[in-house]
């Protein structure tokens, strides 16, 4: 009897030594779960349990300057995402199959990303509700009611096609602006995300009304710009004629600014794209070789169209410079009667620092002159003489006062600035040349806002594209204000240099080059 209760205390003994060994076996294995692979687990639940689901807004219209005629307008489109972790394993490959059919896209990528370990994966974006009906005629058919999501979308639709393009700008798969006013404006248009969270069990079924979050998108807000699309279309025609006609393999600009507030009424570039395809060729002899082209030649061809020359190329602007000096000399009293005969006197040429520099009709001089003849026969020596009285200092500061020397600072993206020599390394000869435009480049928006401080009384003013924003919420309109930098000339020195100008349209240089 004692030797059997011997061995019994021995067994509870070794019982309650293994059941202790359990425990604390138990108690480390927690531990490791709980600190080591707590973290992991934790996301690996809430990519179960939960999906959450972005939900874009609408991105705000664009108008033209009469409020009425669309440029912009983004459209419902919808997008297939999936939780890869709430699709059965035997269900997958069909998932995988049924979605590449439908949106036509390689089967193995697909199936990559439905067996996935994520919360969710992007199968196709901005997609018609054609086809995303086909998919949920096919997930009510064969039962399957989780896994798979189908939100609304929106996508950036152009109806004028090429109208303006390096104006509008195009914006990318994700809604953001890349271009244009799309781009300059993005944080105006593309409104606020919003979102879906909502939780489910571990099998992906839904756990009531109070397990779901929903956040609604904002819109954008709407942009009215200056553009009048009657006068664009019919510069962008008459450009589109003149480049072909005069075979200008580097295409042409033109602007058309409203003096009085800097609006711009039109701008056009040639060639031009499709803004609703920005990404393909846009010539016919683009077209032809496309396919065969490395990516690069690809890239540089379409940012040579996406360019707005306007803005962001230079050049030398000529013989229309000579009012910029014309306006300058009258303001600081070298002329006080444009029409003082024998006031200049063309001999054909003028002798600057040894140089001698030719009037374009040198071989049968303009004889004596007023400035008013000096700019009708647009004459060199006449505004090389008054450059040379207004010296160095005084004719930048007026480039200064003509914001020449700077940006004009209008609402698009990628100005350039201005090509001039500076003005403690400009000497006699430099500035001869600079006062007939040439040795210099500006950009045509610089120029055009320059020519605008003449025509509106002598004011300088910034050019806008855009005079309007509407808020999506409470349709309240705010008006982008005029901006005025200053008077550059005098109102009665403007009127004697648009009187001028009058007449150089009226009877032009007397003789061609």
């Amino acid at each position: 009897m004692k030797t059997i209760k011997l061995s019994s205390k021995k067994k509870m003994r070794n019982i309650l030594f293994i059941t202790f060994l359990v425990i604390i076996g138990l108690i480390g294995r927690l531990g490791y779960i709980q600190f080591v692979q707590g973290g992991e687990l934790s996301s690996m639940a809430y990519q179960q349990q939960t999906l959450d689901r972005s939900i874009n807004p609408k991105r705000g219209t664009i108008y033209d300057a009469t409020g009425k005629n669309v440029l912009a307008v983004s459209s419902t489109v919808e997008t297939v995402t999936v939780n890869p972790g709430n699709i059965a394993k035997e269900n997958k490959e069909k998932v995988a199959k049924v979605l590449s059919d439908i949106f036509e896209v390689d089967y193995e990528k697909i199936l990559k990303k439905v067996t996935k370990r994520s919360s969710i994966e992007t199968i196709a974006r901005k997609v018609e509700k054609e086809k995303t009906d086909q998919l949920r005629i096919w997930m009510q058919q064969n039962g399957i009611t989780t896994g798979i999501n189908i939100d609304e979308d929106t996508k950036r639709y152009y109806p004028y096609s090429t109208i303006a393009s390096q104006i509008i700008g195009f914006c990318g798969s994700d809604n953001q602006g890349l271009d244009g006013v799309e781009a300059k404006y993005d944080s105006q248009l593309k409104g606020t995300q919003g979102a879906i969270q909502r939780h489910t069990d571990a099998k992906g079924g839904e756990i009531g009304k109070e397990g779901e979050k929903y956040v609604s998108a904002i819109d954008g807000n709407d942009l009215v710009l200056t553009i009048d699309l009657s006068i664009q279309s019919i510069v962008e025609k008459y450009l589109e004629e003149a480049c072909i006609d005069n075979n200008c393999t580097d295409g042409g600009n033109v602007v058309v600014m409203n003096p009085q507030n800097g609006d711009i009424l039109a701008m056009a570039t040639y060639p031009n794209y499709n803004l609703n395809q920005p990404y393909e060729a846009y010539t016919d002899e683009l077209k032809e070789n496309w396919d065969n082209m490395e990516q690069a030649e690809k890239t540089k061809n379409l940012q040579a169209v996406w360019r707005n020359k306007a803005i962001a190329d230079t050049y030398e602007p000529g013989s229309v410079f000579k009012v910029i000096t014309a306006s300058a000399s009258i303001e600081e009293g070298l002329v006080t009667n444009i029409d003082q005969e024998g006031q200049f006197c063309c001999t054909g040429g003028i002798e600057v620092a040894g140089v001698r520099i030719k009037c374009w009709r040198h071989y049968r001089p303009h004889g004596s002159e007023s400035l008013r003849l000096g700019l009708m026969n647009s004459c060199n020596p006449v505004f090389i003489g008054l450059g040379q009285k207004l010296g160095v200092q005084t004719y930048y500061s007026y480039l200064n006062k003509f914001r020449l020397l700077q940006r004009t600072g209008i609402d698009l993206p990628g100005e350039a600035n201005s090509i001039f020599l500076a003005e403690e390394k400009a000497g006699p000869v430099e500035l001869a040349t600079i006062s007939f435009g040439q040795r210099f480049e500006i950009t045509p928006i610089q120029l055009v806002s320059a020519v605008s401080a003449v025509a509106n009384g002598g004011n300088s003013i910034q050019p806008r594209i855009v005079k309007q924003i509407v808020d999506s919420q409470t349709k309240e309109t705010k008006d982008v204000p005029v901006k005025i930098n200053g008077e550059v000339i005098s109102k009665e020195t403007s009127e004697k240099v648009l009187s001028m100008m009058e007449s150089v349209v009226a009877e032009g240089t007397r003789e061609k080059c």
